[in-house]
């Protein structure tokens, strides 16, 4: 999952790069919702950062806690985040890939 939320990490550069050829392609008064893709990319990519830092904090307490250098209390609400952090961008993705089906069932 991680290697996933990364990967969404990496395409906010490639969806940056579609985005400015799609502002050759005509004026930007025939595209209205220049600013929302710009935001929603943003927040995609901000969100999947967060859950992976989480996650990474998460797998970092545990070895400590293996080392002998952390309390069990602290493993347990690091682990507990980032299975919420985790649950989290599962529905997510979840909602992104039933969004996809639905618009490619449409009928043009």
């Amino acid at each position: 999952m991680i290697q996933a939320l990364t990967a969404i990490q990496g395409q906010g550069s490639s969806l940056a790069t579609l985005d400015g050829l799609s502002n050759m392609a005509g004026p930007s008064a025939m595209r209205p919702n220049v600013g929302v893709e710009n935001t929603f990319q943003a927040a995609l990519a901000t969100a999947a950062g967060n859950a992976v830092d989480t996650l990474h904090g998460a797998e970092g307490v545990s070895l400590k806690a293996l080392q002998g250098e952390a309390d069990t209390r602290e493993v347990v609400d690091a682990v507990m985040s980032a299975e919420q952090t985790l649950q989290a961008a599962i529905a997510i993705r979840d909602k992104i890939i039933n969004s996809y089906l639905e618009v490619s069932r449409m009928q043009i």
